[in-house]
């Protein structure tokens, strides 16, 4: 089948487009290219250098008349959206309403949206949280994400549009920014190849559910054509703090040096880590990559494609 994938010279996104390619369907990528990298770019995929707010998308929709879109085109940085909560709700929510305009226009027959589980939910009432747990954001990328979600059940319900949403736990893993705010499993392992200081915000307790990136681009590929009009968490269910993640990371690397701390950053919530049993059940999806397995990918990936380092 033919997917559009939004984002898909980005970090998750190449990774779906690699996966798709694979399975055999053809796949157009959409990309401003504003986060997302030429590198990531699979040359088996035809690309549009365009914006999801752009009028253009309109010309590409005509193009190729996409049967599914997997959504990952965003603004993705919590800290950015505490500053700039105006530009978030542009990219995420007006973006994404453009987009699904598009879709409808066109015939596109599936959404497939990636929200946020790690945002989303807020500070949980408990733990792990399910797809029920209330939803209250501490930021506004975690609101602009679920917000989007409402319009996905709108458009069904009014338009029969179908969707699947899947709500990302903090995936790590090949081609994360090591030099930008988000993606500390990247920020630590380009730091620490290199012997420079490592800082970490706050306590380092604060407890995420960190699944590699494969696992989460296999969930796309799951969703082309299971979970119509349902909502899905994936995680391990299991909480990892930063302060686990910089020792094991630390050994992984033969890192010599203790963190540093600093203080923490606002918006962002303390604990949080997510019941996948729903997907697990009704997608027949689950992680396949133990956190050390997914760590040493990651580092050796850092130290042949970023660092220039051997293995």
């Amino acid at each position: 089948m033919k997917v559009m994938v939004t984002g898909g010279a980005g970090f998750i996104g190449s990774h779906v487009v690699d996966l798709m390619l694979e399975a055999g369907h053809e796949v157009i990528v959409v990309d401003d290219l504003s986060t997302g990298r030429q590198s990531n770019l699979n040359p088996g995929a035809k690309f549009y250098q365009v914006d999801i707010r752009s009028p253009e998308m309109r010309d590409v929709f005509a193009e190729e008349h996409p049967e599914v879109i997997s959504h990952h085109a965003a603004q993705m940085d919590v800290r950015r959206s505490m500053k700039e909560p105006l530009f978030d709700a542009d990219v995420n929510i007006l973006g994404s309403i453009k987009l699904l305009e598009l879709a409808r226009e066109f015939g596109t027959r599936k959404f497939i949206h990636i929200s946020s589980g790690g945002a989303a939910y807020g500070e949980p009432i408990y733990l792990p949280c399910d797809e029920d747990h209330p939803v209250r954001p501490l930021c506004p990328y975690g609101a602009s994400k679920y917000t989007f979600e409402l319009y996905l059940y709108m458009y069904k319900e009014n338009y029969g549009q179908d969707f699947t949403v899947l709500r990302y736990p903090n995936v790590y893993g090949p081609r994360q920014d090591p030099h930008g705010e988000a993606g500390v499993v990247a920020i630590f392992s380009g730091k620490m190849l290199q012997g420079l200081p490592v800082t970490i915000n706050g306590t380092g307790e604060q407890v995420r559910d960190f699944v590699f990136v494969t696992d989460c681009a296999r969930a796309n590929l799951i969703a082309l054509e299971k979970g119509a009009g349902q909502v899905y968490n994936l995680g391990f269910g299991i909480g990892t703090s930063i302060n686990e993640i910089f020792q094991t990371l630390r050994e992984i690397t033969e890192y010599p040096q203790q963190a540093d701390y600093g203080p923490a950053k606002a918006g962002e919530t303390f604990r949080i880590y997510l019941d996948a049993s729903r997907a697990k059940k009704e997608l027949g999806w689950e992680p396949t990559f133990t956190l050390h397995q997914g760590l040493t990918k990651t580092v050796d990936y850092f130290k042949m494609a970023e660092m220039g380092m051997e293995k």
